[in-house]
């Protein structure tokens, strides 16, 4: 075979090679998602590649039997091709025996390093760019190949099959997406521009909801606008003038006695009606309450609003103290974040670059989204900023108290009858101007007098 036939062959045998490696990876890598919407659009293409995702074993021992079959073939035809024209040239200079050896290991690496780039490199990167485009494209030629090649492909299936028993491995690949992947899959839409950054936290705020408790989302006890059953028409429209909600819960002595709640706009049509607003026994305006405990997740909530058809409830703890209340419009704005304009004054408000004004009782979960911190320490203890620092403190913070974390400053600035309202978080930097690494775990605390253990908190006052 001359230099030239031996060439054109070498560069056949390269095609067919880089043909295989494009049929390889095109099927690993392409989405069966996107492969489900091509197939819905009305290629049949994509469909039969779900078929031959579902059973590869065929497909892929075809891809290895010609890849193999190839490389040894292309080895021995580019030894010929080469090997004697270099042997000559290095016997110009060497002893013949050195010269075969160079020439043998010079063309080995010419031929070799063309089918990496060229069979190998470039059509498996080109393939991986687009996976889907490509293996529409090859189904057909591959399924030739199979055919053609079916006894081999028996043989080595079953002997393939027979190993994975052996060795107790999975069949199938596992198809189940995951909120992990799905998560996945839109940070990556976000950097490549395709999904806002709001829009991917809005799905991942969705995801959230099966580990946040309700108490991230509650209005606190003492923030709780309530009606006692026996107040009078002059104290209801007085407290409704005051703090205007959409829902008042009524309670008979304090506020752990709910008894039910009122639908503001039951009050407002009987106002306008010139009626008096009376909650004494028999009302009609007091509806059954949907109570539910301190430890339910977001998602459950959800699903009980769902089954009872209201979208509010009070929250009790284990020894059936009211802790708060919460609203169907609370667990969306969780969800929604500041895509929706917040009623009431922001919990988390930025004051530069390295300090944010936080409120005691905002979610740790949005302290550290906005802090960009992974974890925080013993963060199953507590829901909200003000449990974290009475974790590491030991004790009831008092004013100019500060902890030390992940490389801020959490100090105290404000503290209301053992209710800490503001917190003031500063990003530690080093000379250089660079914030400083994550510190110790352990807290520093900044008071002068010893850490003691942290006393029972004192008994909620009712809020009238």
């Amino acid at each position: 075979m001359s230099v030239t036939q031996s060439l054109l062959v070498i560069f056949l045998l390269i095609l067919l090679s880089a043909f295989f490696s494009v049929a390889e990876i095109a099927l690993a890598a392409s989405r069966r998602l996107r492969l489900r919407q091509m197939a819905d659009d009305g290629d049949s293409r994509a469909e039969r590649a779900l078929r031959v995702q579902e059973q590869p074993g065929e497909y892929f021992t075809v891809v290895q039997v010609g890849q193999n079959a190839v490389a040894i073939l292309g080895g021995i035809v580019g030894e010929g091709a080469f090997s004697p024209s270099l042997t000559e040239m290095f016997s110009l200079w060497v002893s013949p025996s050195m010269a075969g050896t160079l020439g043998f290991l010079l063309s080995f690496f010419i031929v070799t390093s063309a089918f990496i780039l060229l069979a190998d490199l470039l059509p498996r990167r080109l393939s991986m760019n687009e996976p889907e485009r490509y293996i529409v494209r090859v189904l057909t030629p591959m399924h030739w190949c199979v055919l053609i090649f079916k006894p081999i492909t028996w043989f080595y299936n079953h002997a393939t099959e027979a190993l994975f028993k052996l060795l107790g491995l999975p069949m199938t690949r596992d198809e189940r997406i995951t909120s992990d992947d799905i998560l996945a899959m839109t940070e990556a839409g976000t950097k490549a521009g395709v999904l806002a950054v709001r829009e991917q936290q809005v799905i991942a705020n969705v995801f959230e909801l099966d580990s946040r408790t309700v108490a991230s989302a509650m209005t606190q006890r003492d923030s709780v606008a309530f009606f006692y059953r026996d107040d009078s028409d002059a104290i209801i429209r007085a407290r409704i003038a005051e703090e205007p909600f959409s829902t008042y819960p009524v309670c008979e002595g304090d506020i752990d006695h709910v008894i039910g709640y009122v639908d503001a706009k039951d009050l407002f049509q009987r106002a306008l009606n010139n009626q008096p607003l009376s909650l004494s026994d028999g009302s009609s305006l007091i509806r059954k309450v949907l109570i539910v405990p301190d430890r339910l997740t977001l998602a459950e909530v959800l699903e009980q609003f769902r089954q009872v058809h209201e979208d509010f409830a009070v929250i009790v703890n284990e020894y059936s103290l009211v802790v708060g209340v919460v609203t169907l419009n609370d667990v969306m704005s969780t969800v929604m974040g500041d895509l929706v304009g917040p009623t009431d004054e922001e919990q988390i408000i930025r004051r530069d670059e390295h300090s944010w004004l936080i409120d005691g009782i905002a979610p740790i979960e949005d302290v550290m989204r906005v802090l960009h911190l992974d974890d925080m320490p013993n963060d199953d203890e507590y829901e909200t900023l003000a449990g974290f620092l009475m974790v590491m403190l030991r004790r009831v913070p008092r004013r100019t108290d500060s902890v030390d974390w992940g490389g801020y400053r959490f100090e105290v600035m404000d503290v209301d009858s053992y209710r800490i309202d503001q917190v003031l978080v500063t990003r530690l930097v080093i000379d250089s101007g660079h914030p400083a690494a994550a510190l110790s775990a352990a807290a520093a605390v900044a008071a002068t007098e010893p850490a003691v253990k942290l006393p029972a908190p004192p008994a909620d006052k009712p809020v009238s």
